[in-house]
Order: structure tokens, then sequence, then C-alpha cells
């Protein structure tokens, strides 16, 4: 009897293992086919190699070198249409030598860009020359610049880039980076019908500009606004001189004019927080006609007031800087102005993203997949050190250049100002060494040092003139500590040893003369 009771309790505890265990082998094939399913539905029409997020010009331009080296390359842009910028509307010579490595110069054809040979300096009823060099053995290519409209130059490159069979090119707003322990597996976006996607690709590039939604969640890098670029447009004119860029050191600050197109004029002068007048009750307007105009000269002057009279819609644009700081993310890189900002003055911006671009390609090309996370990884962080050289250079050079154009009434900072423009009007090879310095021709930090020295020095020697005098001998020391102030804060700020240090300048030049047969 206790034998058979014995026996019954093993067998129906047998059959309740068993059942259990098919049960739960059952139930777990089940769960992992669900899985899979939602992985492949998830995955669906998501075998990219890298997301783009952003169609700018860095967005294009990347999409387009990546697809001819054989990538798949998935770009997510917010806004199709025709942007309508104020900011980007000159690229330096050094700026066309590398759109021209990327195999992209033709994108500057058919948008009626102007040709542009250097600046015309004016200060107080002066008038003075500053063309890029032409000859400069260190530099490849036609040292000419060219302004456009920005929104023609993004266009023609977003139909360069989706004309290869392997770029999509889709409109849509991505909502957030999709991340597994601490890796960017891809993103989440909204389509144009608003639907809710996941894509995944094992590089994202974030390139969605200086107002990037993403950055904040990849690093706490702020950008800083320094000012205010003011602008308008001069319709249906031409500059006397339209080959150059118009540049009026004024009050407060600098005064630009450049030929835009065949027909218009770009009108654009700077302005700080703390003086802004109002654009929708005219005063703006107002301050132009009674502040600005009064400071352009004659020549120019009529070009300028022009678009004022004809009620031209008068732009703001915050002027930013920010520092390029890497994400300790893996799977994901910055460019552009998400990445990195500086100010205007020297209009190198596009330059030092397109810099970025070549050495970037460069750096993963090698690879035949991305998708291990630690080799890319160590990829983006080579990519932050081969890029200073240049990318600190102009950070530098920009700096220092807008701090030169602002008007003071110190009379040591005035002299800097005075002693700026003497030594690019001088001629000879101040001029062309300091252009081709700014025009990305020679972007060396000893360059840089160099012509720092001797427009600090040049200065000096005109405020201790005709004898030094102890008011003299006080306002050169104020200017020689104007001049560090200037440089030493920005150089330690961008890395002194990744600048200076010899191999990694000759990673950069590796980069930057590099071909496009890749």
């Amino acid at each position: 009897m206790n034998m058979a009771f014995t026996h019954a309790c093993l067998w129906t505890l047998l059959a309740f293992v068993l059942t259990w265990t098919v049960f739960y082998v059952t139930n777990r094939r089940k769960k992992a086919t669900k899985l899979a399913d939602t992985v492949a539905e998830e995955h669906k029409d998501s075998d990219a190699d890298v997301i783009i997020v952003g169609a700018g010009i860095g967005g294009s331009a990347l999409a387009y070198a990546l697809a001819k080296d054989g990538r798949q390359v998935h770009v997510i842009e917010r806004d199709m249409r025709e942007p309508e910028r104020m900011m980007g509307e000159f690229l330096q010579p050094g700026g066309r030598l590398m759109l021209s490595k990327l195999g992209l110069q033709d994108c500057l054809e058919e948008i009626d860009a102007q040709k542009a040979i250097g600046l015309a300096l004016y200060k107080d009823g002066k008038e003075a020359a500053a063309p890029f060099p032409v000859e400069n053995n260190n530099f490849p290519y036609e040292p000419t610049g060219r302004c456009f409209y920005n929104g023609r130059f993004v266009q023609r490159l977003r139909q360069k880039a989706s004309s290869l069979p392997n770029v999509k090119l889709e409109e849509g707003t991505v909502k957030s980076l999709i991340e597994e322990k601490g890796v960017i597996k891809g993103v989440t976006y909204k389509n144009k019908s608003g639907e809710e996607i996941t894509a995944f690709a094992p590089l994202t590039v974030v390139c969605d500009g200086c107002y990037s939604n993403l950055r904040r969640s990849l690093n706490d890098n702020n950008a800083k606004v320094l000012s205010h670029q003011v602008g308008y447009i001069s319709k249906n004119c031409r500059l006397e001189e339209p080959e150059k860029l118009h540049l009026i050191m004024a009050k407060p600050s600098y005064t630009m004019l450049y030929q835009v197109s065949s027909t218009d004029v770009r009108c654009v002068f700077e302005l700080f927080p703390d003086n802004m007048p109002s654009i929708s009750n005219g005063e703006m307007a107002t301050f132009v006609k009674n502040t600005i105009a009064p400071q352009v000269p004659l020549k120019l002057r009529k070009i300028f007031l022009k678009g004022i009279d004809e009620g031209a819609q008068i732009k703001t644009m915050p002027t930013k800087s920010m520092g390029a700081t890497l994400s300790e993310k893996k799977g994901v890189i910055l460019l552009g102005d998400a990445f990195n900002m500086r100010h205007p003055a020297v209009a190198s911006g596009m330059m030092v993203l397109l810099s970025d671009i070549l050495i970037l390609r460069r750096l993963l090309n090698p690879l035949s997949n991305l998708g291990d996370a630690n080799k890319i990884s160590e990829i983006i962080k080579s990519f932050y050190v081969i890029r200073k050289p240049m990318s600190a250079t102009v950070n530098t050079v920009g700096n220092a250049f807008s701090q030169l154009l602002i008007a003071s009434t110190d009379e040591a900072k005035e002299a800097m100002r005075q002693g700026c423009y003497d030594y690019l009007s001088s001629g000879g090879f101040r001029t062309s060494g300091l252009m081709a310095l700014l025009g990305g021709m020679n972007p060396r930090p000893l360059s840089l040092i160099y012509h720092l020295c001797l427009i600090t020095i040049s200065s000096i020697r005109q405020l201790l003139s005709p004898f030094p005098s102890p008011l003299g001998i006080w306002q050169s020391l104020k200017l020689f500590g104007l001049s560090i102030q200037m440089l030493i804060p920005h150089l330690k700020a961008e890395g002194f040893s990744q600048m200076f240090f010899p191999t990694y300048a000759a990673a950069y030049r590796k980069s930057y003369m590099a071909t496009t047969a890749l």
C-alpha cells in the first residue's frame, strides 16, 4: 500500500516535471521567435553602414564620400527644401581644395557662385588690397574663394549625394538616439508621413548644425554666444570690385559687403547683445541708416543702403563659439557646427568641416565593415587628434581676428587693431602669409604664432614712436598682454601638444594631401 502510494507520487511528480519542461521550452521558443521577428521588423530597410543626421553641407558631402567608398549610407534630413541662411556663403581657397579632393568641386557650378580673389580693406578713410597669394608652392590649387547662396550650394550637394545608388536621402525628424550599454545603435525618427521608425547602423554621424538637439545627449558641450551677425541682400546691383570681399573696420565692429550672386550683394555687420535694435518696429533699419551707413565708403554706400531702402528682409544670426569635445559613447560622432564652432569673421567653418570629412573618410577606408564598436571608437579618437593642427589653428585665428576687428576706446586695443590693418595692407610676405593663413592655404600653428607676433611687434613699435614715453611703455605692455590673451588660453584649450607635436602634424598633412583615389 505504501509502496503503491510512493510510486504514484513519483509518477505524478515526473509527469509534472515533463509537462513543465515542455511548456518552458515551448514558451522560450515562442519568445525567441517573437524577438527575432521584432528585431527583423526593426531592421527592415535599415541595412545602412552609416546613418547621418542632417543633410546640410557636412551631411551631404560625407554621404557622398562614404558612398563612393562603397558604404551604404542613410541620410535623414528634417527639411529638404532649399535653406535660406545668411551664413556659410563663402568658401575659402583651402575649402575649395578639400571640396575637389572629395570629388564635389562641380557643386559650385550652376549656382551663380562668384569668384573671390581676396579682401578690400577700409579703415578711417583709407583703402588697401589684401589678395590671396597667387604664388604658393605649398598650395596645389587655384588660390581663389567662392561666394554663393548657401541654400543653392546645399541643394547641389544633396543632388550629388542622392545620385549614388547606395545613398538613401530621406526627409524626417530624428527624435532620439538608440543606445545600448553605452553604444549608439541607431536613431528613432518620424518620417514625412508622421510614422515613427527605428533605423540601425554601426556608425551614426550627428551633423545637424549649431542648433543640434542631439548634442546634449552625447556630451555637455554648450555654445557661447559672442555677438550677432545682422544682414540683408541688396538686389539687382553689382559692386565696383565684385571679386573682392569688402571689409570695413567700422564701429562697433566690422561691416562687410560681397557679391553673393551675379546680381545680388550681401551686406552684413556685427552687433553685440547689449546693443541690438529691434527689427520688427523699424529701429534696426534706422540704426543702419544713421549709424552704420555713414561709416561705409562712398563707393559702397549706395549699394549698402539699397537693400534697406527697398525693404529687404533683415536677418540676425547669433555668432557662437564652441570647442570640440568627443562623446564618451561609442558608435557615434559629431561633425560640423554640432561639434565645433568658431567666430565667422574668418569664414572658415565649411573649410574645417570639409577637412574633417577628408580625415574621417581616410581613417574609415581600410575597414571592410564598421561593426566593431571598439575599433570605430579608436578611429574617432584618432580623428579628434589628427584634425587639431588645422582646426585649432583656424579656431584660434577666428578668435584673434574677430577681436582685432572690434573698435575700442582703449589705446592699446585700438593700436592692435590699427596694427592688424597696417600688416594686412603692407604687401609682400606679410600680406601673402596672413592671407594664406586666413584662406586655409597654409593652416599651420607656427604660421599663426609667427604672424600674430609680427602684428604685436609692429603695433608696439607704433606706440613707442617717435620715442618711448612712460605712457607709451605702459600701453605697449597692455598690448603685449592682449596678444597673449588672444593666443595662450585658446592654444591651451585646443591642446598645445596636439597642435604642435610633429607626429600629429604629419598625420594631418597626410589626410590633407590625400587624393580622391581612396
